[in-house]
């Protein structure tokens, strides 16, 4: 049998879920049926990740402001490389990828949502545009994925797309890969003083970060070389900077950018923080489990489907910081029971969420799409 081609879109280029849940894709699939390649913007962690795994990667700017140049870029990329399937990541990719593939017959188009984003947009009018458009757009998708239970709730509510075009494909990750990666921790991180708790998140609205900012101002005076770390990049860096001169806390948490060490700086650390509105299902939160770490995440649909309160994790308001610094205090000063939920979070979530799950249910819905769209060419 010949191998599947299948061409991956997403637009951004930084580290953060659909990302990781394409390289995830490039890294896992059965290399003798399938044969993946990537079209996404030109530059960025991304691009260079692929770059080195040795996958085809077709460069095509792609933004939220319509343009058309994109779309005969990507079909002109479908055109010539004869691809079975094209599977769009969120909402820009989607809009182009989708949009690019709809002359191309014999090809099976499949769309996942990484998060709906677009209904916690503050525009009211905006967002029911965007439900539009995606109605719109799963009429000539095949298969639109969603990866987590509420997210998927969430789109037969607003009726995203038929019911039999909707699967629930939960995000998985390599714990064994992890476990060996949070091992090796640099120097600084063995001979520091004091606790540490961070988060890691783009610096965007949805991640709540002025929540972890509070509550750090919160706890300041109650433990002596308490450090609090924000890893990660994004548009809200500078006013976050700001936020943190202002709460007199900017002698203790520190903006650490983006990192590549993730792994390793997570292990670093006695509690780690999700403060976000809202979530898809997070990887961050998998990737904390598998270092065996205590969480404490706000009680938001994405978070609450992986964290059971009091036994695999912590669940706070997104809305009170005082309620975020008791939940690390609690955990910082009960060190027995805050390593004992860090084990527990790991054994609930390592057989679910784990990437041969993730990658099986992919593979199998390629290949059924992949038949379905040859027996209808027939």
């Amino acid at each position: 049998m010949k191998k599947i081609k299948v061409l991956e879109v997403i637009d951004k280029t930084f580290l953060g879920g659909g990302q990781k849940n394409l390289l995830s894709l490039i890294e896992y699939l059965d290399k003798d049926r399938f044969d993946v390649s990537v079209c996404s913007n030109p530059q960025g962690y991304l691009v260079d990740e692929v770059k080195r795994r040795n996958v085809s990667h077709y460069p095509v700017s792609m933004n939220k402001r319509f343009q058309k140049k994109p779309i005969k870029e990507i079909e002109a990329v479908l055109r010539q490389n004869k691809f079975d399937i094209i599977h769009t990541h969120g909402g820009v990719a989607g809009f182009y990828g989708r949009w690019a593939a709809r002359k191309e017959a014999q090809l099976a188009v499949a769309h996942t949502l990484h998060g709906v984003h677009y209904l916690y947009y503050r525009n009211i009018f905006l967002r029911y545009v965007y439900v539009f458009l995606e109605k719109v757009f799963s009429r000539f998708t095949d298969a639109v994925i969603f990866v987590s239970r509420a997210d998927i709730k969430k789109g037969r509510k607003f009726k995203l797309a038929s019911k039999k075009k909707m699967k629930l494909i939960e995000n998985g990750i390599d714990f064994q890969l992890l476990e060996r990666q949070g091992v090796t921790q640099n120097n600084e991180d063995k001979m520091r003083k004091g606790p540490v708790i961070g988060t890691v998140a783009r610096l965007h609205r949805q991640k709540n970060i002025p929540l972890l900012l509070k509550a750090g101002a919160e706890m300041k005076g109650e433990y002596s070389g308490l450090k609090i770390l924000v890893i990660g990049d994004g548009p809200l860096r500078g006013k976050l900077e700001s936020l943190n001169k202002r709460l007199g806390t900017d002698d203790m948490i520190y903006f650490l950018g983006e990192r590549k060490d993730i792994p390793s700086l997570i292990s670093g650390m006695d509690v780690f923080v999700l403060p976000s509105l809202w979530e898809g299902l997070p990887y961050v939160l998998l990737e904390a489990a598998a270092l065996k770490k205590p969480v404490v995440g706000t009680d938001v649909d994405g978070i609450r489907e992986m964290i059971k309160n009091e036994k695999t994790g912590m669940l706070v308001s997104p809305k009170k910081p005082e309620e975020l610094a008791e939940a690390v205090m609690r955990l910082l000063k009960n060190q027995e029971w805050a390593e004992k939920m860090g084990r527990d979070f790991y054994r609930s979530v390592k057989d679910k969420y784990s990437i041969s799950n993730m990658v099986h249910k992919i593979q199998d819905l390629y290949v059924k799409l992949f038949h379905q769209t040859r027996r209808s060419q027939k």
